[in-house]
């Protein structure tokens, strides 16, 4: 089941079991958030308990004990390990043989009073996990796509009348990123801003949107492309402004360019950008923007900064040059 299709029928009913796993962690707990309001009134310790992997030992007691005064209990479980394989042996673990065996033999019994849902980052398609696919809801949530993200952002928009056209949800994505939890709490603010029957604009995300580092570094980059050090200087002290680490400026601007000069190549020997950068479903936009800035720069140049960089970080932990000082020294150098 995707996520679509669970919250229409989170809408309508429960069921005794669920998994809900992935990287989309927002919709992971708007999905949790439902279960719970459609579930009702919750006492936690009586019809109410969260485990992890932890008090995981707990759950067959907790399932067994009856909710008093109610007529079901709601079980989450987070990050249980009860979906993972152990690498060494294909055999379960205790703990996932004994949870396996008894969803198996008291499935009526869970049916009646309890609601079961597990929460995962990830999982192994192991025994427990079959057995949840068998008799439970199992739905994968990851992330959304640059589209997905837009209808969704768009979606809220609309719920509190303001208007906002594709091309600057767009680039709200390209700029603050492409987390659901930041851009929502990002679409929040500039919906206030805008208010109702407004419009929100691209230079209300100028003004207002907060930059992701990794969109700043595009920025600064484009600079030191156009051999503009000035600007280049500008960007660099505003990270440092917003209170960014050194060190995280430093190892971005590394891995910016490490991508930069595996893109160049790879359009060089005509392979899959996508694959080379191991960019995620709602990373391809990123595609063309990489294009355009590796055409800025021989292969020789982008080589010339990742050595610069990684020199500095040595000599930066070795005591030799403060972080800051290297850093403008690196970009007044090449431009």
């Amino acid at each position: 089941m995707n996520y679509d299709s669970l919250d229409r029928e989170l809408n309508t009913n429960l069921r005794s079991m669920y998994l809900l796993y992935g990287e989309e962690q927002y919709l992971i707990d708007m999905a949790v958030k439902k279960i719970k309001k459609k579930f009702g009134e919750l006492l936690l310790g009586i019809n109410y308990i969260v485990l992890d992997e932890t008090n995981i030992n707990d759950l067959i007691p907790n399932i067994e004990m009856p909710a008093f005064g109610y007529d079901k209990k709601l079980i989450i479980v987070k990050n249980s390990g009860l979906f993972k394989k152990d690498g060494r042996k294909k055999a379960p673990t205790e703990i996932q043989e004994r949870v396996e065996n008894y969803i198996t033999d008291n499935i009526s019994i869970i049916d009646e009073g309890v609601i079961l849902v597990f929460v995962e980052k990830e999982v192994d398609k192991n025994s427990v996990y079959d057995l949840l696919e068998r008799t439970g809801i199992v739905c994968q949530i990851d992330l959304l796509k640059q589209n997905q993200l837009v209808q969704k952002l768009k979606k809220v928009c609309s719920l509190y009348k303001v208007n906002i056209s594709d091309i600057v949800l767009n680039h709200l994505i390209e700029v603050s990123g492409t987390n659901l939890q930041d851009l929502m709490n990002e679409i929040r603010k500039l919906i206030e801003y805008a208010g109702e029957n407004g419009t929100i604009t691209q230079k209300d995300i100028e003004l207002l949107a907060s930059k992701q580092i990794e969109s700043v570094i595009f920025d600064l980059t484009d600079s030191l492309g156009a051999k503009q050090t000035n600007k280049a200087l500008e960007v660099l002290d505003n990270l440092i402004y917003q209170k960014e680490p050194l060190q995280k400026i430093l190892i971005t601007l590394y891995n910016h360019f490490k991508k930069l000069y595996l893109c160049k190549e790879a359009v060089k020997l005509n392979k899959d950008v996508i694959v080379s950068l191991n960019l995620k479903p709602n990373q391809t936009f990123l595609v063309t923007k990489y294009k355009k800035q590796s055409s800025y720069f021989k292969g020789d140049d982008l080589k010339y900064l990742l050595d610069e960089l990684v020199n500095l970080d040595y000599n930066s932990k070795i005591g030799n040059i403060d972080i800051d000082v290297g850093l403008r020294s690196i970009l007044c150098r090449f431009c």
